[in-house]
């Protein structure tokens, strides 16, 4: 299981945490759009620094332009920042100076025990990096950057890796299935997690999660064991309707990271929803396997026609998912609820499945005999290897003539193939396009 620090860009509006968020993630989110239908509002990514891979957040963008409650919201985003976070990154503008609305984020941030570091945006000339010793006065080291350039990014994400917590023996020994309850409020995660734990259960025992909102349980069934995550609880703070929602895609992203299998949960009664979408894509960004729960079945009219039909409308709009299983349930009265665990266990075998190389192989040639590969400027792309270089989640390596000529609709076509022929139910794939012999022979001989 992968778990991924979470990174939050925390400050006033303006002082450039959106351009930094982007100069950050850029590769990656490049990646991410050469997949049709993925286009969503995101304030959140994953990167990689020195080896590390990582989950960020962009608290920008969150804050409602409100002169009379922008010092409470300032407190409301930063405060949920600091309690889900494992490094915060205290954003200002080296143009403007220090402001009182600095001065009110520092204040917040103080008391924390999360590593904070003091990024001074806009230093884009020699006399506004000199001039960053000011910010000392927040109680911290500024660290002079330009996101719009890059300038000094490099150094602040250096001192941000430095700081990562590491990960214990107790992390790599934890060998039970992880499962992520995660979906707006009152979608009923709560009720689906009582009902599960109620359900033919052989041993159950809490233990304490890694946030503040959630409580991690153990489950036994079937000769199999359970770690569920419920994110339950991210209503506390919620008064203030956009509040609510950023603490509740950022619980949700913790506990996502932290998972081998999320269950998405959508109320039947409201349908698929934006923010449904936002967590949705952040599961996909993550290469976590997914199970779609339709919860409060129960309160919905039906004829045999309704289920099929609320099936297509949940796969429109989870277009850029086509390979999740979908269920529909009621944790109310556990209609169906027996199923869940049942398909988690399935979902989390397919994760693990692995493609023989001379079979990936041999599926590829077959696949560019019967839809011939694309070519630019007289030139056609030629597949001279494959592998399965990884699973967890399965990730697939194709060494070609050159990578630059795969278009995105090509590499859903094999994706699609794969899928076909082997499954990999709930799970996302990565297919990795490469250049070069010399590595296509070492991945030979290391098959042999």
């Amino acid at each position: 299981m992968n778990k991924l620090p979470l990174v939050a860009l925390v400050g006033r509006p303006n002082v450039g945490k959106s351009t930094l968020f982007n100069r950050i993630i850029g590769e990656r989110r490049a990646i991410i759009q050469d997949q049709p239908g993925t286009t969503r509002d995101r304030n959140y990514g994953i990167s990689t620094w020195n080896g590390r891979d990582f989950a960020i957040v962009d608290t920008g963008g969150l804050l409602v332009r409100d002169e009379d409650h922008f010092a409470s919201r300032i407190r409301e985003q930063a405060q949920a920042a600091i309690d889900e976070a494992d490094v915060i990154v205290f954003v200002v503008d080296g143009r403007e100076g220090i402001t009182s609305a600095d001065r009110e984020v520092g204040q917040l941030l103080r008391p924390s025990r999360k590593p904070v570091l003091l990024a001074v945006n806009k230093a884009d000339n020699e006399e506004r990096r000199l001039n960053a010793v000011e910010f000392y006065e927040l109680g911290y080291e500024p660290l002079p950057v330009t996101a719009q350039h890059g300038t000094g990014v490099g150094d602040l994400l250096d001192a941000v890796v430095e700081v990562f917590p590491r990960v214990t023996a107790e992390d790599e020994e934890d060998e039970s299935i992880h499962v992520a309850i995660v979906g707006r409020p009152n979608v009923g995660k709560s009720s689906l997690l009582n009902k599960l734990l109620r359900t033919n259960r052989v041993m159950v025992s809490p233990i304490a999660g890694t946030t503040r909102d959630s409580i991690d349980t153990t489950l036994e069934q079937n000769g199999e064991r359970y770690t569920l995550i419920d994110t339950a609880g991210i209503r506390r703070r919620g008064k203030v309707e956009q509040g609510v929602e950023y603490v509740s895609v950022l619980a949700s992203m913790r506990a996502i990271e932290r998972a081998d299998v999320a269950l998405l949960l959508i109320d039947a009664t409201d349908g698929v929803t934006a923010q449904d979408t936002h967590v949705a894509g952040y599961i996909l960004d993550s290469y976590k396997s997914v199970i779609v729960i339709v919860n409060k079945w129960d309160a919905i009219e039906k004829d045999s026609h309704t289920m099929h039909e609320y099936e297509e409308q949940v796969r429109a709009a989870l277009n850029f998912l086509p390979y999740v299983p979908v269920l529909f349930i009621s944790a109310l009265t556990g209609q169906r609820v027996n199923k869940v665990l049942q398909t988690v266990r399935l979902v989390y075998e397919e994760r693990f499945r692995r493609i023989p190389t001379a079979h990936l192989n041999r599926l590829v040639s077959e696949l560019t005999a019967r839809h011939a590969p694309p070519s630019q400027g007289g030139r056609r792309l030629r597949f001279r290897f494959a592998t399965q270089a990884e699973v967890d989640p399965p990730t697939f390596v194709f060494f070609v003539n050159n990578e630059k000529l795969v278009h995105f609709s090509y590499a859903r076509y094999i994706e699609n193939q794969i899928r076909d022929q082997y499954g990999f139910i709930g799970t996302p794939l990565r297919l990795r396009f490469r250049r070069g012999e010399q590595n296509e022979e070492r991945y030979r001989n290391a098959k042999r």
